[in-house]
Order: C-alpha cells, then structure tokens, then sequence
C-alpha cells in the first residue's frame, strides 16, 4: 500500500493529481457532490479533506482512537461523517475541520456510514450485528436495527430516506423502516458473506453482491 489517492481525467485518462499525506493505507474515498472537494479515510486513523482542482489538503480530521473504515459527505458537503474501528462515528464541520458531535453506542468495529439524502438523519453499520440511526443535528440515537446473526459490512438510505438497508456477514439483507425501526423484508438466498447493497433510483429495486461470486435483483 503506498498510502495515496489519485485523481484523474475519466476522459483522457491522464493523472491530475497524487494526494500525499497519509501514513496507512487509504480504505474509503467520498467526492461531495459539487466535485470540488474529496474526502479519504485511512488506517491512520485520520481522514483528509482535499481541495479537487488544486490537489491539496484542506483540513486533516483527527481524532478516532482506531481505523477509519468508511467516509462521507452530507448532500450540501457542509458536514462530513466518519466511521472507525473505535467503535464511534464523528461528524466533522467541513468547513472548518472540527468534531462537532461523536456518536456511541456500538460495542465493535463501525464498518460502514451513510447520511439519508436530506442529512437530517444518519446510520452506522456496526460488527456487533446492529445498525443505529442517530439525528445529524442533535446525535441522539433514534433507533437500534437488531436481528443479523453477523457483522453489518454495509448500509444505505433509499433515496426517499424512508427505508435502510443493511447487508451481513449472516448472508442475508434486511430493509429496515426509518421512523420504526421495525424490519420489514429479510433477503435470503446467498450462500456466502453479503459485502454490498444498494438502491435503484426510485427505491423500489435492491441490488446486492456477495462472496459467493452472485450478484442478486430484489423487489422491496
């Protein structure tokens, strides 16, 4: 692992930039959504914020006791959101490069992070066989999504922000109701560890690939 990122043209496919900084390998990327800014994770334990067209470092986001694991921006790329093996999530001002909440709960590993697409709301995806939706602004925990047999790898808001979907290491996928908390629909039928997951663009469709080298088409 040589610990960089690397921009590049998609179409020419010429190297723009190399970002230099970190000491570990780099584990998760976010460009938020104007392009104009990217965020790493790294097994440093820091994420970076970078300025796109200048290939510079705008703000080192220090402060987890571990891994990070997964990053991301908020819709309006004011907030960003880290996940760690320290078992906390840590909400960032972009703009000025401080910890304005850290979230608790999980009693392992966080693997994965995601906002719903209006920010309001958050999720943490945990080893400890649990997802968490806290409220962005005031970090309380809002409800806790219990009843994989293993490890959450992945999770993610439909783009309505009504729904969750988690995906395990127990070979299964679950969608969760936001407000409730309630399971709704469990995805069975891999024969292997789900590792990722997804929404189409109307939320009525889920896509998931496991290890067991099949990707399978859900209706929800």
């Amino acid at each position: 692992m040589d610990s960089t990122a690397k921009l590049w043209d998609v179409e020419t496919g010429e190297e723009l930039s190399t970002l230099l900084g970190h000491s570990a390998e780099i584990v998760s990327l976010c460009f938020d959504t104007t392009g104009e800014k990217v965020m790493t994770g790294s097994f440093d334990h820091t994420s970076k914020v970078w300025d796109v067209r200048k290939g510079q470092c705008m703000f080192t986001l220090a402060g987890h006791g571990g891994e990070i694991s997964s990053v991301q921006f908020n819709y309006t790329g004011d907030l960003a959101l880290t996940g760690s093996i320290d078992r906390t999530a840590k909400i960032w001002n972009v703009n000025t490069g401080e910890c304005v909440n850290t979230l608790r709960g999980h009693t392992d590993e966080i693997l994965d992070v995601c906002f719903n697409t209006s920010g309001s709301k958050l999720v943490t995806a945990s080893a400890d066989g649990s997802a968490r939706i806290y409220n962005t602004m005031t970090g309380a925990c809002l409800a806790i999504l219990i009843g994989h047999e293993g490890e959450i790898s992945k999770v993610c808001f439909n783009p309505q922000g009504t729904k969750i979907l988690t995906a395990s290491s127990d070979k299964t996928a679950r969608l969760w109701d936001c407000e409730s908390g309630e399971c709704l629909q469990v995805m069975e039928g891999h024969t292997d560890e789900i590792f990722s997951c997804a929404f189409n663009y109307e939320g009525d469709t889920i896509i998931t690939g496991s290890k067991d080298n099949t990707c399978r088409i859900w209706k929800c």
